[in-house]
């Protein structure tokens, strides 16, 4: 898909999330790491954004009816298990950002969300058996509409 209506910073962003998707998803180590790097080095306040919306929008799809504590275990457990480089630490923060919770503010130990992230997606895509695209789209027309709404 092109990404050529975005601006420069979200355009990046879709570029480089979508190739450590398909790194992570076709199993491809040195595409993976050229891709997380290149996602690495964006801004990780509007990459955290847009990764959380594809997540939330991801787990909202796979779990109609409402996410349990049970769904978040096996959601955990199957990345860990098809993902070998994903940190069940790491995906615990991603997904509980994403829902909105926020871990403990005293709890300093960093999340490399530009590398563990793509690892999540590419697994809840796969349980979702959809295309990163259509998401990414939905995430960035969200946050656009959110920045737009004026505030009372």
């Amino acid at each position: 898909m092109s990404w050529a209506h975005l601006p420069v910073p979200a355009r990046a962003i879709a570029v480089s999330a979508a190739a450590a998707v398909e790194a992570a998803r076709s199993a491809d180590p040195a595409g993976y790491e050229e891709a997380t790097t290149q996602l690495a080095a964006l801004d990780p306040q509007q990459v955290g954004l847009v990764l959380g919306a594809v997540v939330r929008a991801l787990l909202e799809d796979l779990h109609p009816d409402g996410l349990s504590g049970d769904d978040v275990h096996a959601v955990l457990v199957r990345c860990a298990r098809t993902q070998p480089r994903a940190d069940p630490q790491a995906l615990l923060i991603l997904l509980s950002g994403a829902l909105g919770v926020h871990p403990d503010a005293e709890d300093t130990r960093p999340v490399d969300a530009a590398r563990q992230a793509p690892l999540l997606l590419a697994d809840l895509l796969g349980a979702a058996d959809a295309p990163l695209a259509g998401y990414l789209s939905a995430a960035f027309a969200e946050i656009a509409r959110a920045e737009t709404i004026e505030l009372p």
